[in-house]
């Protein structure tokens, strides 16, 4: 499974490429106003510090706009994967990009059906929200069983990129699921490391160490 990290914060990113583990960055409008710094200023710099796609979303909610917005972001860099909200406008643009190469990661995504329709239309990634579900009282890993289902009954290419995470049980059960990427904010990715029986083992360790009688 590939780890993508939620976040427009530089330093988050930088931190979290030098791990060796990170495959890919995902923004949205919310974190790029975060920084309150210029949109493409801040796509380009992250584009510069991680080579694996980079996924910035449109704001147009119209076709035209959305087929403006996706070619001028896919002119940033090579690495763009253009972000587009799930609906009918941002389903016909989804297939545009898809005849012109461009790639694509349709996101609000809260059903199965709407899950069929994207990759139907072409998207490289569907981003299912399951955080947002939990929040109404839905199970949304749930819908990521679902989704790599059909996928699977009908061979869809598009991969399954599990968002809005909230703790490391949804990192758990996405991989259960065969969910193909999962993209997590720069805390939660922090927890998976994390085990109190590994640092207490740790701790064990180093005290038994000073024990040691030095060389002579």
């Amino acid at each position: 499974m590939k780890f993508f990290i939620d976040t427009a914060d530089i330093q988050e990113i930088r931190q979290a490429a030098s791990y060796g583990l990170l495959d890919g960055v995902t923004t949205n409008p919310s974190l790029i106003a975060q920084t309150k710094r210029p949109f493409k200023e801040v796509i380009r710099e992250i584009c510069a510090a991680v080579d694996g796609p980079i996924s910035a979303e449109v704001v147009s909610t119209d076709f035209e706009g959305i087929k403006r917005e996706a070619r001028e972001l896919r002119a940033l860099h090579q690495n763009i994967v253009v972000k587009i909200p799930l609906i009918m406008e941002g389903l016909k643009a989804t297939r545009w990009c898809a005849e012109q190469g461009i790639k694509t990661n349709v996101t609000l995504c809260f059903s199965p059906l709407q899950a069929l329709l994207a990759a139907k239309a072409g998207a490289t990634y569907i981003s299912p929200f399951v955080g947002r579900l939990d929040d109404v009282g839905h199970d949304g890993m749930e819908l990521i069983s679902q989704i790599v289902q059909i996928y699977d009954n009908y061979g869809y290419e598009t991969e399954v990129l599990v968002a809005s995470v909230r703790h490391p049980l949804h990192v758990l059960e996405a991989a259960r699921a065969g969910a193909d990427v999962v993209t997590v904010p720069f805390k939660v990715l922090n927890q998976l490391a994390q085990h109190p029986l590994t640092d207490l083992g740790l701790a064990k360790f180093l005290a038994d160490w000073q024990r040691v009688p030095s060389e002579a």
